[in-house]
Protein backbone atom coordinates (compact mmCIF):
# COMPACT_ATOMS: atom_id res chain seq x y z
CA UNK A 1 0.00 0.00 0.00
CA UNK A 2 1.43 3.37 -1.00
CA UNK A 3 2.22 5.92 1.71
CA UNK A 4 0.49 9.34 1.76
CA UNK A 5 3.78 11.00 0.89
CA UNK A 6 4.28 8.91 -2.22
CA UNK A 7 0.71 9.56 -3.28
CA UNK A 8 1.17 13.27 -2.81
CA UNK A 9 4.40 13.19 -4.83
CA UNK A 10 2.84 11.31 -7.76
CA UNK A 11 2.33 13.51 -10.85
CA UNK A 12 -1.25 14.25 -11.87
CA UNK A 13 -2.63 12.12 -14.71
CA UNK A 14 -2.27 13.56 -18.20
CA UNK A 15 -5.45 14.93 -19.72
CA UNK A 16 -6.93 13.00 -22.68
CA UNK A 17 -5.77 14.28 -26.07
CA UNK A 18 -8.00 16.86 -27.66
CA UNK A 19 -9.82 15.92 -30.83
CA UNK A 20 -8.59 19.15 -32.36
CA UNK A 21 -4.96 17.96 -32.16
CA UNK A 22 -3.99 16.50 -35.56
CA UNK A 23 -2.81 12.92 -35.64
CA UNK A 24 0.30 12.12 -37.62
CA UNK A 25 1.47 14.67 -40.16
CA UNK A 26 -0.07 18.12 -40.35
CA UNK A 27 -2.74 18.33 -43.04
CA UNK A 28 -0.70 20.65 -45.24
CA UNK A 29 2.29 18.31 -45.21
CA UNK A 30 0.08 15.29 -45.90
CA UNK A 31 -1.48 17.04 -48.92
CA UNK A 32 1.91 18.00 -50.34
CA UNK A 33 3.29 14.48 -49.85
CA UNK A 34 0.19 13.03 -51.47
CA UNK A 35 0.49 15.33 -54.48
CA UNK A 36 4.18 14.48 -54.82
CA UNK A 37 3.40 10.75 -54.69
CA UNK A 38 0.65 11.16 -57.29
CA UNK A 39 3.06 13.04 -59.57
CA UNK A 40 5.69 10.33 -59.28
CA UNK A 41 3.09 7.63 -59.98
CA UNK A 42 1.76 9.54 -63.01
CA UNK A 43 5.22 10.02 -64.53
CA UNK A 44 6.03 6.37 -63.82
CA UNK A 45 2.92 5.16 -65.65
CA UNK A 46 3.59 7.56 -68.51
CA UNK A 47 7.10 6.17 -68.94
CA UNK A 48 5.68 2.66 -69.44
CA UNK A 49 2.44 3.63 -71.18
CA UNK A 50 2.96 1.02 -73.90
CA UNK A 51 2.60 -1.61 -71.16
CA UNK A 52 0.36 0.21 -68.68
CA UNK A 53 -2.36 1.10 -71.21
CA UNK A 54 -3.13 -2.44 -72.43
CA UNK A 55 -2.80 -3.87 -68.91
CA UNK A 56 -5.29 -1.36 -67.51
CA UNK A 57 -7.64 -2.07 -70.41
CA UNK A 58 -7.37 -5.79 -69.67
CA UNK A 59 -8.12 -5.09 -65.99
CA UNK A 60 -11.31 -3.18 -66.86
CA UNK A 61 -12.38 -5.91 -69.29
CA UNK A 62 -11.73 -8.57 -66.66
CA UNK A 63 -13.97 -6.69 -64.22
CA UNK A 64 -16.69 -6.52 -66.87
CA UNK A 65 -16.68 -10.22 -67.82
CA UNK A 66 -16.10 -11.69 -64.34
CA UNK A 67 -19.83 -12.33 -63.66
CA UNK A 68 -20.13 -14.21 -66.98
CA UNK A 69 -17.31 -16.58 -66.04
CA UNK A 70 -18.86 -17.11 -62.59
CA UNK A 71 -22.24 -17.84 -64.19
CA UNK A 72 -20.68 -20.51 -66.42
CA UNK A 73 -19.07 -22.16 -63.39
CA UNK A 74 -22.41 -22.20 -61.54
CA UNK A 75 -23.92 -24.03 -64.51
CA UNK A 76 -21.36 -26.79 -64.19
CA UNK A 77 -18.77 -25.66 -66.74
CA UNK A 78 -15.23 -26.55 -65.58
CA UNK A 79 -13.29 -23.60 -64.21
CA UNK A 80 -10.55 -23.70 -66.83
CA UNK A 81 -12.99 -24.04 -69.72
CA UNK A 82 -15.16 -21.18 -68.42
CA UNK A 83 -12.13 -18.92 -67.99
CA UNK A 84 -10.72 -19.74 -71.42
CA UNK A 85 -14.09 -19.34 -73.14
CA UNK A 86 -14.75 -15.91 -71.68
CA UNK A 87 -11.21 -14.68 -72.39
CA UNK A 88 -11.37 -16.01 -75.97
CA UNK A 89 -14.76 -14.36 -76.55
CA UNK A 90 -13.51 -10.98 -75.33
CA UNK A 91 -10.35 -11.32 -77.41
CA UNK A 92 -12.39 -12.09 -80.54
CA UNK A 93 -14.59 -9.04 -79.90
CA UNK A 94 -11.50 -6.85 -79.51
CA UNK A 95 -9.95 -8.31 -82.67
CA UNK A 96 -13.17 -7.72 -84.62
CA UNK A 97 -13.32 -4.13 -83.40
CA UNK A 98 -9.66 -3.58 -84.30
CA UNK A 99 -10.32 -4.97 -87.79
CA UNK A 100 -13.30 -2.63 -88.18
CA UNK A 101 -11.19 0.30 -86.99
CA UNK A 102 -8.40 -0.48 -89.46
CA UNK A 103 -10.95 -0.91 -92.25
CA UNK A 104 -12.47 2.45 -91.41
CA UNK A 105 -9.08 4.16 -91.22
CA UNK A 106 -8.21 2.76 -94.65
CA UNK A 107 -10.82 5.15 -96.06
CA UNK A 108 -9.17 8.18 -94.53
CA UNK A 109 -6.27 8.71 -96.99
CA UNK A 110 -8.68 8.35 -99.93
CA UNK A 111 -10.99 10.99 -98.42
CA UNK A 112 -8.09 13.36 -97.89
CA UNK A 113 -6.81 12.97 -101.44
CA UNK A 114 -10.32 13.44 -102.82
CA UNK A 115 -10.82 16.73 -101.00
CA UNK A 116 -7.20 17.86 -100.74
CA UNK A 117 -7.73 20.98 -102.87
CA UNK A 118 -10.78 22.06 -100.86
CA UNK A 119 -8.96 21.46 -97.57
CA UNK A 120 -5.98 23.49 -98.79
CA UNK A 121 -8.35 26.27 -99.84
CA UNK A 122 -9.93 26.32 -96.37
CA UNK A 123 -6.48 26.50 -94.80
CA UNK A 124 -5.53 29.41 -97.05
CA UNK A 125 -8.73 31.26 -96.15
CA UNK A 126 -8.08 30.77 -92.45
CA UNK A 127 -4.49 31.94 -92.91
CA UNK A 128 -5.64 35.09 -94.72
CA UNK A 129 -8.14 35.85 -91.96
CA UNK A 130 -5.47 35.40 -89.29
CA UNK A 131 -3.12 37.68 -91.21
CA UNK A 132 -5.81 40.37 -91.29
CA UNK A 133 -6.09 40.07 -87.51
CA UNK A 134 -2.36 40.71 -87.15
CA UNK A 135 -1.07 37.20 -86.53
CA UNK A 136 2.58 36.76 -87.46
CA UNK A 137 3.64 35.17 -90.75
CA UNK A 138 5.42 32.23 -89.14
CA UNK A 139 2.44 31.35 -86.99
CA UNK A 140 0.08 31.61 -89.96
CA UNK A 141 2.34 29.39 -92.05
CA UNK A 142 2.42 26.78 -89.29
CA UNK A 143 -1.36 26.77 -89.07
CA UNK A 144 -1.83 26.60 -92.84
CA UNK A 145 0.65 23.73 -93.16
CA UNK A 146 -1.48 21.78 -90.72
CA UNK A 147 -4.19 21.56 -93.40
CA UNK A 148 -1.95 19.61 -95.75
CA UNK A 149 -3.16 15.99 -96.18
CA UNK A 150 0.24 14.57 -95.26
CA UNK A 151 0.25 16.49 -91.99
CA UNK A 152 -3.28 15.34 -91.12
CA UNK A 153 -2.44 11.72 -91.91
CA UNK A 154 0.70 11.93 -89.80
CA UNK A 155 -1.26 13.36 -86.89
CA UNK A 156 -3.81 10.53 -87.03
CA UNK A 157 -1.00 7.96 -87.19
CA UNK A 158 0.72 9.51 -84.18
CA UNK A 159 -2.51 9.42 -82.17
CA UNK A 160 -3.55 5.87 -83.01
CA UNK A 161 -0.14 4.31 -83.58
CA UNK A 162 0.85 2.04 -86.41
CA UNK A 163 -0.53 -1.40 -87.11
CA UNK A 164 2.42 -3.12 -85.46
CA UNK A 165 1.87 -1.14 -82.27
CA UNK A 166 -1.84 -1.99 -82.23
CA UNK A 167 -1.10 -5.66 -82.83
CA UNK A 168 1.45 -5.69 -80.00
CA UNK A 169 -1.03 -4.04 -77.66
CA UNK A 170 -3.64 -6.62 -78.64
CA UNK A 171 -1.25 -9.46 -77.74
CA UNK A 172 -0.56 -7.89 -74.33
CA UNK A 173 -4.28 -7.40 -73.74
CA UNK A 174 -5.10 -11.00 -74.70
CA UNK A 175 -2.37 -12.50 -72.50
CA UNK A 176 -3.12 -10.27 -69.51
CA UNK A 177 -6.85 -10.84 -69.88
CA UNK A 178 -6.41 -14.62 -69.81
CA UNK A 179 -4.11 -14.51 -66.78
CA UNK A 180 -6.34 -12.10 -64.88
CA UNK A 181 -9.38 -14.22 -65.63
CA UNK A 182 -7.57 -17.26 -64.25
CA UNK A 183 -6.56 -15.41 -61.09
CA UNK A 184 -10.08 -14.00 -60.69
CA UNK A 185 -11.42 -17.53 -60.16
CA UNK A 186 -10.07 -17.30 -56.61
CA UNK A 187 -11.41 -13.78 -56.01
CA UNK A 188 -14.76 -14.66 -54.43
CA UNK A 189 -13.15 -16.97 -51.88
CA UNK A 190 -10.39 -14.46 -51.12
CA UNK A 191 -12.90 -11.68 -50.51
CA UNK A 192 -14.90 -13.87 -48.15
CA UNK A 193 -11.72 -14.61 -46.19
CA UNK A 194 -10.75 -10.93 -46.06
CA UNK A 195 -14.18 -9.53 -45.24
CA UNK A 196 -14.20 -10.14 -41.45
CA UNK A 197 -10.93 -8.23 -40.95
CA UNK A 198 -11.20 -5.75 -43.84
CA UNK A 199 -14.90 -5.13 -44.27
CA UNK A 200 -14.52 -1.60 -45.66
CA UNK A 201 -11.96 -2.60 -48.27
CA UNK A 202 -13.96 -5.60 -49.46
CA UNK A 203 -17.15 -3.55 -49.64
CA UNK A 204 -15.38 -0.84 -51.64
CA UNK A 205 -13.93 -3.44 -54.04
CA UNK A 206 -17.31 -5.02 -54.70
CA UNK A 207 -19.12 -1.71 -55.12
CA UNK A 208 -16.48 -0.28 -57.45
CA UNK A 209 -16.39 -3.43 -59.58
CA UNK A 210 -20.17 -3.28 -59.92
CA UNK A 211 -20.08 0.42 -60.86
CA UNK A 212 -17.29 -0.04 -63.42
CA UNK A 213 -19.12 -3.00 -64.94
CA UNK A 214 -22.39 -1.10 -65.16
CA UNK A 215 -20.74 1.93 -66.72
CA UNK A 216 -18.73 -0.01 -69.32
CA UNK A 217 -21.55 -2.33 -70.41
CA UNK A 218 -24.09 0.49 -70.64
CA UNK A 219 -21.69 2.79 -72.48
CA UNK A 220 -20.72 0.06 -74.94
CA UNK A 221 -24.30 -0.85 -75.83
CA UNK A 222 -25.44 2.76 -76.13
CA UNK A 223 -22.25 3.62 -78.05
CA UNK A 224 -23.11 0.99 -80.65
CA UNK A 225 -26.61 2.45 -80.94
CA UNK A 226 -25.22 5.97 -81.24
CA UNK A 227 -22.64 4.97 -83.85
CA UNK A 228 -25.22 3.13 -85.96
CA UNK A 229 -27.73 5.99 -85.84
CA UNK A 230 -25.12 8.60 -86.75
CA UNK A 231 -23.65 6.40 -89.50
CA UNK A 232 -27.06 5.78 -91.09
CA UNK A 233 -27.84 9.50 -90.92
CA UNK A 234 -24.54 10.34 -92.63
CA UNK A 235 -25.28 7.87 -95.42
CA UNK A 236 -28.68 9.49 -95.96
CA UNK A 237 -27.11 12.97 -95.97
CA UNK A 238 -24.46 11.84 -98.46
CA UNK A 239 -21.46 12.54 -96.20
CA UNK A 240 -18.39 10.59 -97.37
CA UNK A 241 -16.75 8.15 -94.95
CA UNK A 242 -19.94 7.40 -93.02
CA UNK A 243 -18.56 4.10 -91.67
CA UNK A 244 -15.40 5.79 -90.40
CA UNK A 245 -17.35 8.54 -88.66
CA UNK A 246 -19.75 5.97 -87.18
CA UNK A 247 -16.81 4.12 -85.60
CA UNK A 248 -15.47 7.46 -84.35
CA UNK A 249 -18.87 8.23 -82.84
CA UNK A 250 -18.80 4.89 -81.02
CA UNK A 251 -15.36 5.63 -79.58
CA UNK A 252 -16.41 9.16 -78.66
CA UNK A 253 -19.22 7.80 -76.48
CA UNK A 254 -16.57 6.55 -74.02
CA UNK A 255 -15.01 10.02 -73.65
CA UNK A 256 -17.14 12.14 -71.30
CA UNK A 257 -17.93 15.75 -72.19
CA UNK A 258 -15.51 16.09 -75.12
CA UNK A 259 -16.16 12.84 -77.01
CA UNK A 260 -19.21 14.32 -78.69
CA UNK A 261 -17.20 17.22 -80.10
CA UNK A 262 -14.32 14.96 -81.19
CA UNK A 263 -16.76 12.77 -83.11
CA UNK A 264 -18.69 15.72 -84.54
CA UNK A 265 -15.97 17.84 -86.16
CA UNK A 266 -14.75 15.48 -88.96
CA UNK A 267 -18.20 14.63 -90.40
CA UNK A 268 -19.18 18.30 -90.26
CA UNK A 269 -16.06 19.27 -92.22
CA UNK A 270 -16.50 16.57 -94.86
CA UNK A 271 -20.23 17.23 -94.97
CA UNK A 272 -19.45 20.85 -95.75
CA UNK A 273 -16.95 19.82 -98.43
CA UNK A 274 -19.44 17.42 -100.02
CA UNK A 275 -22.72 19.31 -99.70
CA UNK A 276 -22.13 22.81 -98.40
CA UNK A 277 -23.50 24.51 -95.34
CA UNK A 278 -26.86 22.75 -95.53
CA UNK A 279 -25.26 19.33 -95.10
CA UNK A 280 -22.92 20.55 -92.36
CA UNK A 281 -25.80 22.05 -90.37
CA UNK A 282 -27.83 18.87 -90.86
CA UNK A 283 -24.97 16.80 -89.47
CA UNK A 284 -24.77 19.07 -86.42
CA UNK A 285 -28.51 18.77 -85.81
CA UNK A 286 -28.53 14.98 -86.18
CA UNK A 287 -25.51 14.46 -83.91
CA UNK A 288 -26.94 16.83 -81.31
CA UNK A 289 -30.32 15.08 -81.31
CA UNK A 290 -28.82 11.57 -81.10
CA UNK A 291 -26.38 12.62 -78.37
CA UNK A 292 -29.12 14.32 -76.35
CA UNK A 293 -31.33 11.23 -76.47
CA UNK A 294 -28.75 8.45 -76.10
CA UNK A 295 -26.22 10.04 -73.73
CA UNK A 296 -28.15 12.92 -72.20
CA UNK A 297 -31.43 11.16 -71.45
CA UNK A 298 -30.75 7.40 -71.39
CA UNK A 299 -27.13 6.97 -70.32
CA UNK A 300 -27.25 9.62 -67.61
CA UNK A 301 -30.22 7.87 -66.00
CA UNK A 302 -28.59 4.44 -66.14
CA UNK A 303 -25.08 5.25 -64.89
CA UNK A 304 -25.32 8.51 -62.93
CA UNK A 305 -25.65 6.74 -59.57
CA UNK A 306 -22.91 4.27 -60.48
CA UNK A 307 -20.40 6.92 -61.52
CA UNK A 308 -21.14 9.72 -59.02
CA UNK A 309 -18.37 11.98 -60.34
CA UNK A 310 -18.76 15.71 -60.88
CA UNK A 311 -18.52 17.17 -64.36
CA UNK A 312 -15.29 18.94 -63.46
CA UNK A 313 -13.66 15.79 -62.09
CA UNK A 314 -14.81 13.81 -65.15
CA UNK A 315 -13.42 16.35 -67.60
CA UNK A 316 -10.10 16.70 -65.78
CA UNK A 317 -9.79 12.92 -65.53
CA UNK A 318 -10.00 12.66 -69.33
CA UNK A 319 -7.13 15.12 -69.69
CA UNK A 320 -5.01 13.51 -66.98
CA UNK A 321 -5.42 9.89 -68.11
CA UNK A 322 -4.85 10.86 -71.75
CA UNK A 323 -1.61 12.57 -70.78
CA UNK A 324 -0.53 9.55 -68.74
CA UNK A 325 -1.33 6.54 -70.93
CA UNK A 326 -2.45 8.02 -74.24
CA UNK A 327 -5.71 7.54 -76.20
CA UNK A 328 -6.74 4.48 -74.15
CA UNK A 329 -6.67 6.76 -71.12
CA UNK A 330 -9.33 8.95 -72.71
CA UNK A 331 -11.56 5.92 -73.30
CA UNK A 332 -11.04 4.51 -69.78
CA UNK A 333 -10.93 7.80 -67.88
CA UNK A 334 -14.11 7.18 -65.88
CA UNK A 335 -13.41 3.53 -64.87
CA UNK A 336 -9.82 4.34 -63.93
CA UNK A 337 -10.93 7.32 -61.86
CA UNK A 338 -13.44 5.10 -60.06
CA UNK A 339 -10.65 2.64 -59.26
CA UNK A 340 -8.45 5.42 -57.89
CA UNK A 341 -11.34 6.74 -55.81
CA UNK A 342 -11.89 3.25 -54.42
CA UNK A 343 -8.26 2.99 -53.31
CA UNK A 344 -7.97 6.45 -51.79
CA UNK A 345 -11.49 7.27 -50.57
CA UNK A 346 -14.06 4.48 -50.61
CA UNK A 347 -11.95 1.92 -48.74
CA UNK A 348 -11.09 4.38 -45.93
CA UNK A 349 -14.02 5.34 -43.66
CA UNK A 350 -12.09 8.41 -42.48
CA UNK A 351 -11.83 9.69 -46.06
CA UNK A 352 -15.42 9.13 -47.21
CA UNK A 353 -16.35 12.68 -46.31
CA UNK A 354 -14.45 13.58 -49.49
CA UNK A 355 -16.93 11.76 -51.79
CA UNK A 356 -19.40 14.70 -52.08
CA UNK A 357 -16.52 16.92 -53.23
CA UNK A 358 -15.84 14.43 -56.04
CA UNK A 359 -19.45 14.37 -57.20
CA UNK A 360 -21.47 12.05 -54.93
CA UNK A 361 -24.05 14.74 -54.22
CA UNK A 362 -27.26 12.73 -53.88
CA UNK A 363 -27.63 13.66 -50.20
CA UNK A 364 -26.53 17.23 -50.92
CA UNK A 365 -29.09 17.53 -53.70
CA UNK A 366 -31.84 16.32 -51.38
CA UNK A 367 -30.74 18.85 -48.75
CA UNK A 368 -30.83 21.65 -51.36
CA UNK A 369 -34.37 20.65 -52.32
CA UNK A 370 -35.48 20.80 -48.67
CA UNK A 371 -33.78 24.16 -48.15
CA UNK A 372 -35.42 25.58 -51.28
CA UNK A 373 -38.82 24.38 -50.09
CA UNK A 374 -38.23 25.96 -46.68
CA UNK A 375 -37.24 29.30 -48.24
CA UNK A 376 -40.35 29.27 -50.42
CA UNK A 377 -42.53 28.51 -47.40
CA UNK A 378 -40.87 31.34 -45.47
CA UNK A 379 -41.48 33.79 -48.33
CA UNK A 380 -45.13 32.77 -48.59
CA UNK A 381 -45.53 33.14 -44.84
CA UNK A 382 -43.87 36.55 -44.98
CA UNK A 383 -46.19 37.77 -47.71
CA UNK A 384 -49.19 36.51 -45.71
CA UNK A 385 -47.97 38.32 -42.60
CA UNK A 386 -47.50 35.09 -40.65
CA UNK A 387 -44.41 34.51 -38.55
CA UNK A 388 -42.69 31.36 -39.94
Amino acid sequence: MASPASVAAAPPPEPPPSRDVPRGLPRGDAILIGLAAATVAAFGLASIRSIAAPVLLALVLTICVHPLRSALERRGVPRGLATGSVAAAVFLVLAAFLAALLLALAQFPALLSQYSSEIARIGASIGAALTDFGVGTDEVQTIVSGFEPSQITGFVSDVLGNVAGLAGALVIIATTLLLMAMDASYLSTLLRELEPAHRNLVGALRATASHVRRYMVTTTLLGVVQGVLNGVALVILGVPGAFLWGVLSFLGSFIPNVGYLVALVPPVVFGFLAGGWQTAISVILVYTLVNAIVQGAIQSRLVSNAVALSQTVTFVSVLVWTAIIGPIGALLATPLTLLVRMILVDSDPAARWFRPLLGDVAATRALMVRETAQRRAARRAGRAGVQP
